[in-house]
């Protein structure tokens, strides 16, 4: 029999538990254990403590030499990279003035997406997020929700889940799906309530017996869909057994309202969330998510971060990762700028991308180091956590873990 592996020293191990899910955190709430291991078995940890409390003769040792840190893997709560094509044309438009509605009625946009989308195959919509899930392991993050909303038919939409589905089964990451199917009104349907009745009755109970997504979303929003337009598709999304998530309040409030009428798991985005909104977060169960990479994509404000945690608000950081308004993709980089402008500590950002980003997404098993979660963490080359912020996103980890396996490591490091 296979004895359990003991992994350390790390000069300083972050566990990022014994934290609340809601409300603001200072550094001094942080745990860290030094000269702490992690001791696993069967992809499952099964203890974290002081490394040499947990030696025994009946553990297997791997050894970190020298000093460093270590984290639960990172967990990415809402991204859209599975998708066709690119559209750096739309950001040298929008960086030369144009507008969203110009760019738009240049061939850019979101639809410009869908077209290059559905002109790809399924085997190369799989390779992309294969490809782009292997760039944010590298960077730390062993979790990512994948967003389908590029497709906007039923046929298109599957061939985008069944593409997040197979690469899920290739990849060695967990990818969470979401079905987006109501992004935006598709240009070639001529009645929009229509589209969303032929997705609730032939979309929905597909993806329910191919097990493609357990999680719905939508865009409210002027340019997208009204809350009066998508209350009866969420209400028949719930009905269903789907969680909801909403991308809410990006350029017009109305969407934190619809996520927190439907208990949603999450709404997304809250760059246009005034005090009210902040309020009626705060004191729901859903979780307000900051995509600072769309802030940054497109030269507008950051989600009010500060104001949600004093509120009592609980907040996740994800990366939004898009071919349009966010295609940076590096979740790290863009959570440090968040907390430089929006002060917070190194606590309320380290914990925006592990447990909270993973309550987000109703996991469970993820984003803390503790008996029982999945073998899934970072380690950084540094003898103080607080570097790896202060780098925003360029200290590298030296290795990544997933299901207590070495996934990843960074040869730019000795």
């Amino acid at each position: 029999m296979k004895k359990p592996l003991l992994i350390g020293p790390f000069t300083q191990l972050l566990p990022m538990t014994g934290l609340p899910i809601k409300g603001a955190l200072k550094d001094e709430q942080l745990p860290i254990i030094e000269n702490g291991g992690i001791l696993i078995a069967d992809g499952k940890i099964l203890k974290v403590g002081v490394f040499d409390a947990l030696k025994s003769a009946d553990v297997d040792i791997h050894h970190i030499d020298g000093k460093h840190v270590c984290l639960p893997g990172f967990v990415d709560s809402h991204t859209h990279i599975c998708f066709g094509g690119t559209r750096a044309r739309d950001y040298a438009y929008r960086n030369a003035g144009k507008t969203y509605l110009e760019i738009a009625k240049a061939g850019g946009g979101i639809w410009d997406t869908v077209t290059q989308t559905r002109r790809a195959s399924q085997d190369e919509l799989v390779e992309g997020i294969l490809s782009r899930s292997q760039k944010h392991l590298k960077n730390g993050i062993t979790t990512i929700e994948v967003k389908s909303g590029y497709g906007l038919s039923v046929d298109e939409e599957l061939k985008m889940l069944r593409a997040i589905k197979k690469a899920n089964e290739t990849s060695n990451m967990t990818l969470v799906p979401t079905c987006l199917a109501a992004h935006m009104k598709p240009k070639d349907w001529n009645q929009d309530k229509e589209y969303l009745e032929v997705i609730i009755n032939e979309l929905f109970p597909i993806i329910k017996t191919e097990n493609l997504a357990h999680r719905v979303d939508a865009f409210v929003e002027e340019s997208a869909f009204s809350p009066e337009e998508i209350k009866p598709y969420f209400q028949k999304a719930k009905e269903m057994g789907f969680d909801i998530t909403v991308h809410a309040d990006q350029f017009t409030t109305g969407g934190s309202q619809v996520a927190v009428d439907f208990d949603a798991v999450s709404a997304d985005h809250l760059e246009a969330s005034t005090e009210k909104e902040i309020q009626l977060l705060a004191k729901s169960n859903t979780i307000a998510t900051a995509l600072p990479g769309a802030s940054l994509g497109l030269g507008c404000a950051y989600t009010p971060a500060r104001k949600i945690l004093d509120a009592g608000g609980a907040l996740s950081i994800a990366s939004d990762h898009n071919p349009g308004s966010a295609p940076m993709g590096d979740l790290l980089t863009q959570a440090s700028i968040l907390g430089t402008f929006e002060k917070l500590s190194n606590t309320e950002v380290l914990s925006g991308i592990t447990f909270r980003a993973a309550a987000a997404l109703r996991l469970t098993d993820c984003g803390k180091l503790e008996a029982g979660a999945q073998a899934d963490f970072v380690i950084f080359p540094t003898d103080n956590y607080q570097e790896i912020t202060y780098h925003q996103g360029q200290l590298k980890p030296i290795e990544v873990w997933k299901n207590a396996a070495p996934s990843t490591k960074n040869l730019n490091h000795d």
